[in-house]
């Protein structure tokens, strides 16, 4: 019997390729003041940026509840006595500990059940669910299936360029006086994972700088296996990236995927991400003090 992938939607994995691999995703909530949907569900992408842009309300989000976890494994139950549930990194988010909760509840009815903390947002999440996905399919055990989803966090690397910290400052991702060095600056930053937590990486003069430093972010990997870029508003960037990307690695098909309500409302428009996995373990995080 193939294990069961289930994530949330924090990994921005796109709904067809979701489908494909069987991973359930499950929805994380938005707010709007008093309206309330399910991303990716009730909104997609374009009406959240729109909403963003116009709103006098600054959204806010939400964690599934531990029962929607619930339901979801006893749904996937049906199919399979196993299931790794993979999530966005819980230094940054409730989901983690309302899928330990929910696989609590379902356990007792007989699936068994295994929570992975991804240490990771977007498409670095997402690349460890699909690696999972694959092993499963590939018909490997729930234990093999968790050590695949292990062994692809340890090999990811990210960096992203935000066009302004205004959105992660209101959401309460990034302090205050980081906003206020980058507007009186007149700078752009950088963003990184490391140990699960979202990190800046460094200052850049203007965006056509940034651009050049994921250009280098992207040079600098060894032993590349998969690419996935991540964008909130501007797909024409996203595409230049990729096209760079498979100039350097032409074995490679670099996925674009967009950045949902979920990540989008802490990244704002102008969001670009790239993760990276490759096939040996990354010594340390790409430096982008300089520029």
């Amino acid at each position: 019997m193939t294990v069961g992938v289930v994530t949330d939607s924090c990994s921005d994995i796109p709904r067809e390729e979701a489908k494909r691999l069987g991973i359930i995703v499950v929805p994380a909530y938005l707010r709007f003041g008093s309206e309330v949907y399910r991303d990716g569900v009730d909104i997609d992408s374009d009406e959240f940026y729109r909403k963003l842009a116009t709103s006098k309300v600054h959204p806010s989000t939400a964690a599934p509840s531990p029962g929607d976890f619930a339901k979801v494994y006893e749904e996937a139950a049906r199919e399979t006595n196993e299931i790794v549930s993979i999530h966005v990194t819980k230094k940054h988010s409730a989901v983690y500990d309302a899928a330990l909760v929910g696989k609590e509840i379902a356990e007792g009815k007989g699936c068994r059940i295994e929570v992975v903390d991804s240490r990771g947002v977007t498409m670095w999440q997402g690349l460890v669910a699909i690696a999972a996905a694959k092993a499963a399919e590939a018909g490997h055990s729930l234990y093999q299936v968790v050590k695949e989803a292990h062994e692809t966090i340890r090999q990811l690397r990210a960096l992203a360029l935000l066009d302004t910290l205004k959105y992660a400052v209101k959401g309460g991702r990034l302090s205050n006086a980081i906003f206020v060095v980058e507007s009186l600056l007149s700078v752009k930053v950088f963003l990184t994972l490391r140990d699960g937590e979202i990190r800046t990486a460094g200052l850049i003069r203007n965006r056509s700088k940034g651009l050049d430093r994921l250009r280098e972010f992207i040079r600098s990997a060894v032993h590349i296996e998969d690419l996935a870029i991540a964008h909130s508003t501007t797909s024409d960037e996203a595409q230049t990236i990729a096209d760079y990307a498979r100039s350097f690695f032409p074995n490679i098909v670099p996925g674009i995927v967009r950045l949902g309500p979920a990540l989008g409302v802490h990244a704002g428009p102008g969001a670009l991400a790239i993760v990276i996995r490759q096939s040996t373990s990354p010594v340390e995080v790409f430096d982008t003090s300089r520029g």
